[in-house]
């Protein structure tokens, strides 16, 4: 039976730890399993390949060096393409950048094959017109890019690990170490579940079960012309915690309700109770991380009279619940300190 032909395309704007975190882990299923978990392996069960547009060395966005084994050119069918991320900003055009690349990948999917990506690498499945009407992960910081330049994408900026195209072999993963469950999903499918299995256990990866929404802070939009809005965030910023503050912010525009509502959503993205919703949440999560307040301490301290409406709306935008929250992040601040 013959071996997967997994290519991972990588850029100048790949970070080295996508890159070989797949080349390692996807390159070595089997060989590694035979010391720690008995069992005779002679060879990786899988073909892996990293490939870029020549075969010319180049330095990667990570420092590091990388000698491609093929060029795009060279490969002409692939069971696997897994796009790594292509580091574009978060605030310019990511298109044109990438053509050749682009061009390579909608020629493999043409001839049957399955196409991953990790991160940013979703923006050239995007441009290429491939996630057209199917929803998609990414980093969660690509939201607003993806909504400017690929408004027919379906962005998930919650989802880790993205299958709902699969039927159409479009598999997309999120933030950076997304490509962890990519890898596990992949070994799955192609070598089954048992080596998965044991992948994760020599590895010790585990997957991002609670999705991204955990790690994703609210973005809040003031680079816009609508002046009565901006001087309305600033406000708001510093008396998020007042009793009806979306009430006192259309006070201070001078403007109806109505009207207000729809040029604070025109310049922000957000609804005015959501934007405030949002605004307490994140500093919530800023005193989950660093103080032991009780969380009806810590509802009181960001504007909710009730505990049970501060879990419900912090369960609802963050995925999880305050004191998972905790548990999840304090470790982090603890061991700074």
């Amino acid at each position: 039976m013959s071996k997967p032909l997994i290519c991972l395309l990588a850029s100048e704007g790949t970070t080295a730890s996508v890159l070989y975190g797949l080349y390692d882990v996807l390159g070595n299923v089997g060989p590694d399993f035979e010391e720690l978990l008995g069992g005779v392996f002679e060879d990786s069960m899988m073909d892996v390949r990293i490939v870029a547009v020549s075969t010319d060395p180049f330095v990667c966005l990570s420092g590091i060096p990388i000698q491609p084994q093929a060029s795009i050119d060279d490969i002409e069918r692939a069971d696997v393409v897994i796009v790594c991320d292509m580091y574009t900003p978060v605030d310019q055009s990511p298109l044109g950048k990438y053509t050749p690349e682009i061009h390579w990948i909608k020629r493999m999917h043409a001839r049957d094959a399955l196409l991953c990506s990790v991160c940013s690498g979703a923006t050239l499945l995007a441009e290429a017109g491939l996630l057209d009407g199917h929803e998609a992960s990414s980093h969660w910081a690509y939201g607003n890019l993806f909504r400017e330049y690929f408004p027919r994408v379906k962005m998930s900026p919650a989802s880790i690990l993205n299958l709902s195209a699969e039927h159409r072999r479009l598999v997309t993963a999120g933030g950076v170490t997304s490509w962890q469950d990519l890898a596990l999903y992949l070994i799955e499918r192609y070598c089954g579940l048992n080596q998965a299995l044991n992948t994760a256990r020599v590895y010790l990866l585990a997957s991002h079960d609670d999705g991204q929404a955990p790690f994703s802070p609210m973005t809040c939009n003031s680079r816009h012309d609508d002046a009565i809005v901006r001087e309305c965030q600033s406000w708001i910023e510093k008396h998020y915690s007042r009793p009806n503050p979306v009430s006192e912010m259309v006070e201070r525009s001078g403007l109806k309700s109505r009207t207000f509502a729809r040029r604070f959503r025109g310049a922000t993205g957000y609804q005015p109770i959501d934007y405030v919703q949002g605004i307490r949440i994140e500093v919530a999560k800023k005193i989950l991380e660093s103080d032991t307040a009780n969380v009806e301490e810590i509802s009181s301290r960001v504007g909710y009279e009730d505990p049970a409406s501060f879990r419900r709306v912090f369960k609802r935008k963050v995925g999880i619940t305050p004191a998972v929250y905790r548990r999840k992040f304090s470790s982090i601040a603890l061991r700074a300190r």
